[in-house]
Formats: structure tokens, sequence, C-alpha cells
């Protein structure tokens, strides 16, 4: 028998041969749009720090304050000792913001996704995602032990024969608690019906691309279905208030349950759950990653309750203009080699702007030669590959913040130009 670590080696070097072997980079300084690794500054195209605030003085202000006067942990888990006064500050301020009743945080976007979703179903539920959902949304409907259906992404045809899937299943159970031959086994008690609830994200964070909201909210309510929306990359750039995707759309108020990352448009760390009183309440007691993780620290939930001040304000407005600014100029800058890259995708079908441009490469060891070549250019694009995509769709995922400035972007597009015609 192998030892462990030969097992390993093994492991490792199959993964080397497929060209999909990592490593961490040290970066050696704060975010931003550049950033020092091995002693070189490099334009920094894969963050996302959208409005640049990572590094603002106003969150590093609050950090310090928090540290100062609450310490560098929190001590315990929430519902023991370590509900501090920063997290309830965070929670209310997030309410507020995305204009619910109530609002949790947890410790990551991961931690959010595992805890809601194991908490609202079981074995006798179904849980349907987009393709592309994010994998910590996967994770957690396979953990949560209900039925996983998934739909063909942004797929409103494949998503309704799947929700009229659902609706027949109740309908064969209580077919059979009245005798009928159903041909399907089932152990729910008489009159109890399957709770049914559809993921998807807002705005797509490896292809940028948005959800067709409005459809799929009218989809829920016609099959009875709840609605969970991850606006990780969509939170602080769409709608009037920057609430995200679901205010632009105006569908907020119809959305059960609100999901969203602390750590991306907002500049800080950690994730939240908005929704009703009920539903916060309900997660408090049965969310496992909330109750069975120590709380964030102080330093992390006053931060982000700055950047959420700072998004609402007349500052992340102009952020925001300046953001979309970047992204016009890049997409046409793109434009030229975007065919190249896409490898058959038609992404500018899409009307919704997002701060995310896949290049599409295909395959996995062209992809890390390209992010290669931009890296010896002065840019810091990392390839994206499988397991964060499918495998043959490795791309280089570009992404844009308020902080890069028009000539950064000038920069880039004629790196790529370059890039390209050397290819060719």
């Amino acid at each position: 028998m192998a030892t462990f670590d030969q097992e390993l080696g093994r492991r490792l070097t199959a993964i080397r041969e497929q060209g999909l072997y990592r490593e961490l980079r040290c970066v050696d300084s704060a975010q931003g749009p550049r950033i020092e690794v091995a002693g070189r500054t490099l334009v920094n195209f894969s963050s996302n720090d959208y409005l640049g605030l990572a590094n603002h003085p106003a969150l590093k202000e609050a950090a310090i304050r928090a540290v100062e006067q609450y310490g560098a942990g929190s001590g315990s888990a929430r519902l023991i000792c370590g509900s501090l006064a920063p997290h309830h500050e965070l929670e209310e301020s997030l309410a507020a913001f995305k204009g619910t009743e109530a609002a949790l945080s947890f410790s990551s976007g991961y931690a959010t996704a595992l805890g809601t979703i194991t908490a609202l179903l079981g074995k006798e539920d179904i849980i349907i995602v987009d393709k592309l959902v994010h994998a910590c949304v996967v994770d957690a409907a396979r953990l949560s032990g209900a039925k996983l259906r998934v739909f063909a992404h942004n797929d409103l045809d494949d998503l309704e024969q799947i929700l009229k899937w659902a609706n027949r299943r109740d309908e064969l159970h209580e077919s059979q608690i009245k005798g009928e031959k159903s041909g399907t086994r089932v152990t729910r008690p008489p009159g109890k019906k399957s709770r049914i609830l559809v993921v998807t994200e807002s705005i797509f964070s490896m292809d940028g691309d948005a959800a067709p909201l409005v459809e799929i909210v009218a989809l829920k309510k016609k099959y009875g279905a709840w609605l969970m929306v991850d606006e990780a990359h969509a939170t602080g750039l769409y709608g009037a208030k920057r609430r995200g995707l679901v205010e632009e759309l105006g569908v907020a108020g119809q959305i059960e349950i609100q999901m969203g990352t602390l750590g991306k448009a907002l500049g800080a760390s950690g994730g939240y759950i908005c929704g009703s009183r009920n539903l916060i309440d309900f997660l408090i007691n049965r969310a496992r990653s909330f109750i069975f993780s120590t709380a964030p620290v102080p330093a992390a939930a006053a931060a982000a309750r700055a950047g959420i001040h700072i998004m609402q304000s007349s500052e992340g407005e102009k952020r925001r203009q300046t953001l979309w600014e970047r992204v016009r100029q890049c997409r046409t800058g793109v434009a030229p080699v975007s065919d190249i890259f896409r490898n058959g995708d038609r992404r500018d079908a899409c009307p919704t702007l997002s701060a995310i441009f896949p290049l599409i490469v295909g395959d996995e060891s062209k992809a890390v030669a390209l992010a290669t070549q931009l890296r010896l250019e002065g840019f810091f694009v990392p390839a994206i590959r499988y397991p964060t995509v499918a495998r043959g769709r490795a791309r280089l995922r570009v992404t844009l913040t308020a902080a890069h400035s028009s000539d950064d972007v000038v920069r880039l597009t004629s790196a790529l130009l370059q890039i390209v015609n050397r290819k060719s």
C-alpha cells in the first residue's frame, strides 16, 4: 500500500499533467489597481474590489477603532458571548441598505450559502439551481440532502420544465396516499408538499452576464417555489440605491432570500442574508455554519459597515459611475480580440453591463501561458481553470474597478491586442 505522501504525490502529478496545478502567490501590498508580487509592481485586473474600497481610509479607520474597542477576536460563537456590537450594527445597516426587515452576517459567502440552504431544506425537498451558480450553492445543495436539479444556464424553458416536474412529483405522492398506483416510492406524510427552492446569481461571477430575474420571479410564483438570489457581484453596482440587480429590475420585494458578500464592492470580508424577520430568526436557530462558528472579527464587521455608508453616499455614486466608464472603455477596447477569445459565446447578447470580462481560451495550458505573457507585460490576470469553470472552458477573467485609470485600461487592451497578433 502506498504511503500517504506517495499517494498525494501521484495525485499532484496528475493535476500538473492536466494543466490544473495551482499555487499561492504572495501579494506584498494592499489590494488596489496595482499590487506587489515577487518584487514586481503589476496592474491588477483580477480583483472583485469593484468600487476600490478595500484600501479606503474610512474602512481602515473603522477597523482600527473596532480593534481598539473590541479587540482582535470575537472570543466565541455569536450565540454564546461573541455577538459584539459591530456585528449588530452591521446587520442593522445591511437591512436598511437592502430595504428588508432584517439581515444576518456570516464569516464568508461560502458559509452563508452552506448554512442557509441546509437550514431551509431537507431530504424531501427540491432545490433547482442554474448550471453556472457558484460552487458554494452546489455544495450546500448536496449537503442538504434535497433532490438537486440543474437547469441550463439562464434557460427559462428548462427551468419551467423542472418546476413542472417538481409539482407533478407532489401530485404523484398524493395519488399514492389515496391508494392509486404511482410507481414512485415516497415517505412524506399526507398533505405535506416538497419545499422547492430556486437558486441563481444575479450577475454570474465567471461570465459576467445577468440572470433574467423578472421572468424567474414569475415562474417561481406560478409554481409555488421560493427564490434565493446571490447578489455578490451586483451589490453596490446596480439600482438607484445601489442595492443590486434585484432593485434595478424592481423585484426585490418578491425574492424570499437575498444573499451577498461583504468582500467585493463593500471592500471588507464575510457574507450575509437579507430577508424577513422570520427568515433571519430561523437561520439564527438552524444555520449550522452560523451557530458553530466563532463570530467574525469585529474589525471586519466595522469595515463592512463603513463600506455600506460609503456605497450609499455621493462618493459611492461617483465611484460607481467611474467604474461604468472603465467598463464601457474596456468593452470597446477588447472588442477587436473578443471574438478570438469567445469560442462561440455571444456575451454581447446580454444587455446588462458588468465589471467582469471573460476571455474564453478553452485549453487550460494555453490559458496559463496567456496569463504568464500578461504578467511579463506587467498585468496580473490569473488563468481561471477547472474546477472553477468547466473542463475545456479555461479563461482569462478580467475585472474592472473604480480605482483603475483610463490609461490602465488602454494599456491592458493594447497588451491583449499585441498578444493576439503574436499568436496569429
